[in-house]
């Protein structure tokens, strides 16, 4: 109990005990995981991503990491291996004297290493595909080794972006020519490097000096530009490749589904010459690239002929109706050449106008689309085609659509949207009875006569409507609108006589809804009145004439104003 009462006690003493028994575990973690497994080379530095080996060593072997027994027998340490390599990214060696040659088994576990240092080194030798299970493999530093050539093909599948190679003992050759031509377009940084090497008399010279007969890279030439067959044929190209050193040449047709064969012959003695023969062309073959590669010590040259396979279309797919933001019957056809693509609508063929119309892309082979309807109504109801052509044959296929139910099922109707070209077709309904064609007949009659009698009406009111004249009818005087009235009071009131104005009394005239009283002139009507008086006559005016051009009379002709001077019971009125 002492010992757990220290234990509890909080204090420097206990922050310190905790502090060890962390780092007592954490050691015995990593001593029977990650420890267990990954054993770093002598004189080496590793951590999960790197592996760092700048301390001088005479050892004659790559470092790698080392497996150390867990303690189980189901191989699960050498997983751990590969898995601990796979995530090393950057390797870096230096001062190590006794690494002589690279070899591909020293590489093929670090999959994912993107940079390796081999500097100041007796590196001397690399085999060939030494890095071909390093596919991410950018940055390469030789520098400072003992090399004396070096092959191009090592990197042949690398996207290498920085290549140092300076310092090293190079021999002036064929073999690295490349590195020359490199330099001259600056591929890998290399022209910004100093590079020299030794030439048959034992002079160091710079490698932009050095001069081979006979050292350049291959040219190549092909029977064909493209090939065009048709499927299940058989076709024949041929590629010539010459240069000096003399090149291998092949045909690369990885992944190609059609039989091929291969005839290498060779022509005099500068040029290789390889045929490839294709038995019975598949149509999954379209579009392939057939190329053909050329190479030699200096580098490689390729020539690419692309296959176009032409066969009849065939159609993939074709779906019921969906509605979509548009119904839409969706297919797929394949062919080559592109099939041309016509619609049948009930055995007719189908008009596409605005509101039915066909959408699609092609892709290689294939053509996928869509027949669009805007708002189909059961007119549109049916069995739909779909007819592919091409020069080298045909396919057709048939859906049925069915878009609405018929509101009235009882009646037949004979047409094909295929006939129209508006939304609303032409209906012919069959069977009409008799009767309602009598009674539709009656229906017409009765609202001709209507019509007839509405026009009689119209023409009697405008010519007798508008006869009556101001008026005395005993005393009562009745205003009317009449133009050419005598009254003298005619255009009061505008010509609007209304019912209570007939049973106006004696002495009154009624304008409007107004009765008022008037006495008659009785100069107006007499000949040879002296209209010298204002207050006993009326005076005319005519205005001036208004004339429009272009118009032959004018405008104001019989026009008149009248100065009116009127005697009421209860004094004089001027209008």
């Amino acid at each position: 109990m002492p010992d757990m009462d220290v234990w509890l006690l909080p204090g420097k003493c206990s922050f310190w005990r905790i502090l060890l028994l962390w780092s007592l575990w954490l050691d015995s973690w990593l001593g029977s995981g990650l420890g267990s497994v990954l054993g770093c080379p002598a004189n080496c530095v590793c951590n999960s991503s790197e592996i760092n080996c700048s301390k001088p060593d005479d050892g004659n072997i790559f470092p790698l990491l080392e497996g150390q027994d867990s303690g189980t027998s189901n191989g699960n340490s050498i997983l751990n291996i590969t898995d601990i390599s796979r995530n090393i990214t950057s390797i870096h060696i230096e001062n190590w004297r006794g690494l002589h040659t690279l070899n591909a088994v020293d590489m093929e576990l670090y999959t994912g290493l993107q940079k390796l240092t081999i500097k100041n080194s007796g590196l001397r030798n690399i085999q060939p595909r030494a890095f071909a299970k390093n596919p991410q493999l950018q940055y390469i530093n030789l520098s400072g080794n003992r090399l004396t050539s070096l092959s191009w093909q090592l990197f042949q599948n690398l996207e290498l972006v920085d290549l140092r190679i300076e310092r090293n003992h190079f021999n002036c050759s064929c073999e690295i020519r490349w590195i020359q031509l490199g330099q001259a377009k600056n591929e890998a940084n290399l022209k910004r490097q100093q590079l020299y090497c030794m030439n048959t008399e034992g002079v160091v010279i710079p490698l932009q000096e050095m001069n081979i007969s006979q050292c350049d890279l291959p040219e190549i030439s092909v029977s064909h530009s493209s090939l065009i067959v048709q499927e299940g044929d058989n076709a024949v190209i041929t590629c010539n490749g010459s240069g000096s050193p003399l090149p291998d040449v092949d045909w690369i047709v990885t992944n190609l589904h059609s039989i091929n064969t291969h005839q290498s012959n060779v022509i005099w003695t500068n040029v290789h010459s390889i045929n490839l023969t294709l038995v019975n062309v598949a149509r999954e073959d379209n579009g392939f690239i057939l190329t053909c590669i050329a190479e030699n010590v200096v580098g490689m040259t390729n020539a690419s002929v692309p296959l176009t396979v032409y066969f009849p279309p065939r159609i993939l797919s074709l779906k019921e109706p969906v509605s979509r933001l548009e119904h839409c019957i969706e297919f797929m056809v394949i062919g080559n050449p592109p099939p041309i693509l016509t619609w049948f609508h009930n055995g007719k063929t189908l008009r596409e106008v605005d509101f039915i119309r066909t959408e699609f892309y092609r892709q290689d082979n294939v053509t996928e689309g869509c027949l669009l309807f805007n708002k189909p109504t059961h007119y549109y109801n049916g069995n739909y085609s779909l007819l592919a052509t091409n020069k080298l044959g045909v396919a057709k296929q048939t859906v049925h659509a069915h878009f609405l139910g018929q509101p009235f099922p009882e009646t037949d109707y004979y047409f094909s949207v295929a006939d129209f070209g508006s939304p609303t077709p032409p209906i012919s309904v069959t069977h009409k009875p008799e009767e309602d064609t009598f009674g539709v007949s009656i229906a017409v009659g009765l609202a001709a006569f209507a019509c007839v009698l509405l026009v009689v009406l119209f023409i009697v009111i405008n010519k007798y409507g508008r006869r009556s004249k101001f008026g005395m009818k005993g005393p009562v005087a009745v205003i009317s609108g009449e133009e050419d009235s005598a009254s003298p009071l005619h255009h009061i009131n505008h010509g609007i006589t209304t019912p209570s104005s007939l049973d106006a009394g004696p002495d009154t005239v009624v304008i409007g809804m107004t009765r008022i009283p008037v006495i008659e002139n009785p100069q107006y009507f007499r000949q040879g009145h002296n209209c010298h008086k204002p207050d006993t006559c009326f005076r005319e005016y005519m205005l001036n004439t208004i004339s429009l051009p272009g118009h032959p009379k004018p405008l104001n002709q019989g026009i008149y104003v009248h100065d009116v001077g009127v005697y009421f019971s209860k004094g004089r009125h001027v209008f």
